[in-house]
């Protein structure tokens, strides 16, 4: 293993002081950066990781902040705060733009070599990152399969890369469809992967949070999402030239 480095950051961003997680790849010189969003609930140990391990494959990585620092392990707390925000595009653009803003200030960040992935409300903040049109190399999601405001796809300029399970009853069947129809009629480079037999959130380890119905972890699957991911990122944003 190569020898990464990390440290919090700290910036505002809707109205809050965000606490991210910032690794570093070995080395000195610029490289690509990626920016990582959590689901709902918050960062956790799962993005930081996720931040981790890219920064060992030769990325400079960020896991972004939802809430402040807050991890909202109740779900009630946690849609009473994400389901207004997943209904303000222009909020969900404040916080990533806030975000990448912090990557691409870091020293070893190659500011026109970035990505974004994410989770769930960390996903669906990737995907309004490029319906605001920023260069990105290439938007990675998973469980958010959310449709922006009419038109505004065709600023996307990026191949989007989503993944799904067949059994999550929060991004249906009727809701793929829509995500794909709105890329499709934008002229978008889109790839939709869905994982048989997954729940929402299937790639998410246990964690200190009470399970909702219809949530639930796959391991082989969530294994294999990351691989796809790292494989989107290896073809649009290479870590060695």
């Amino acid at each position: 293993m190569t020898t990464i480095t990390t440290r919090t950051v700290e910036y505002p961003a809707d109205n809050l002081t965000m606490i991210g997680h910032l690794a570093l790849p070995a080395g000195t010189g610029r490289r690509p950066a990626v920016l990582i969003g959590p689901e709902g609930v918050g960062l956790s140990d799962v993005e930081r990781n996720r931040a981790e391990a890219l920064a060992e494959l030769g990325y400079v990585a960020l896991a972004f902040d939802l809430h402040g620092g807050r991890y909202l392990a109740d779900p009630e707390d946690m849609l009473a705060r994400c389901m207004p925000l997943l209904s303000d595009p222009d909020r969900m653009r404040g916080i990533g733009h806030a975000a990448l803003d912090v990557l691409r200030a870091e020293p070893r960040a190659d500011p026109d070599r970035t990505a974004a992935v994410g989770y769930g409300t960390g996903g669906a903040i990737a995907l309004e990152l490029g319906r605001d049109g920023v260069d990105l190399r290439a938007i990675g999601t998973v469980n958010a399969l959310t449709t922006g405001r009419p038109g505004e796809a065709a600023r996307i300029r990026c191949p989007v890369w989503a993944g799904v399970g067949s059994e999550d009853p929060i991004m249906s069947p009727a809701q793929r469809e829509a995500f794909t129809a709105e890329l499709e009629a934008a002229g978008v480079d889109w790839r939709l992967v869905v994982y048989g037999g997954a729940l929402h959130a299937f790639h998410h380890p246990t964690v200190d949070h009470i399970v909702r119905p219809g949530v639930g972890y796959h391991p082989r699957h969530a294994e294999r999402a990351w691989r796809d991911i790292v494989a989107l990122l290896t073809e649009c944003l290479p870590a060695t030239e």
